[in-house]
């Protein structure tokens, strides 16, 4: 652990580990918002981004490069926005509709959205439910707030309605600040509704990083 001529392994090793913390706590800050829409890689998938976003750390030496560092570039947070945490159901192949989010209170609007026809909807659903979250995390501290909002769930029809998701508050703490969509489809049988296939259909987007 010594050796000059494995220098290079050691500081690959010390930022591997970093950048692994740094995805667990954000995948711990989605909470259980993760288990309803995810693919059996997400987590590699997600490492390989944070590890892009951390060598846009120019201030640190080698080996102690970090996630943070890199997510206070313009560049990095452009690399994590869009993520998509189940790759078999895309935010842009599934929601063909346009959304607005206000950054300062984190309320997502989505106008006149008509659901079978701005949806890729899956055989078998008739719900489909809609719902976002804002969320602060201190990478450097470990500390995360997480404010979700309620769930707007509505009837796939061609009937166009307006979805507002407001968070239950604006998150506190310092750090980089996330939103995250989540959609998720359902069937209804004899007036209870059942999520499809364990969430296959379900999507979670990070929508925006800043």
């Amino acid at each position: 652990m010594n050796d000059p001529a494995y220098i290079r392994t050691r500081e690959n090793i010390a930022e591997f580990g970093s950048t692994a913390q740094s995805g667990k706590l954000l995948r711990n800050a989605i909470g259980t918002m993760l288990n309803r829409a995810k693919d059996p890689r997400m987590s590699s998938r997600m490492m390989g981004i944070l590890s892009k976003v951390r060598q846009l750390d120019s201030s640190s030496a080698r080996g102690e490069r970090i996630v943070s560092e890199g997510l206070a570039t313009i560049n990095g947070k452009q690399l994590l926005k869009g993520f998509d945490f189940n790759n078999r159901a895309a935010l842009q192949a599934v929601f063909h509709a346009p959304f607005s989010l206000d950054t300062t209170t984190g309320v997502v609007t989505i106008e006149n959205l008509v659901p079978t026809d701005q949806l890729q909807v899956p055989e078998g659903a008739t719900h489909v439910a809609f719902r976002s979250a804002f969320i602060k995390l201190d990478f450097s501290t470990g500390d995360y707030n997480a404010q979700y909002s309620p769930v707007v769930n509505t009837l796939l029809n061609m009937s166009p309605s307006t979805i507002t998701l407001t968070p239950a508050g604006v998150p506190t703490g310092s750090g980089t600040q996330f939103y995250l969509l989540l959609i998720e489809f359902f069937q209804e049988v004899n007036g209870e509704q059942y999520p499809l296939r364990n969430g296959a259909f379900n999507v979670l987007n990070l929508i925006d990083v800043v």
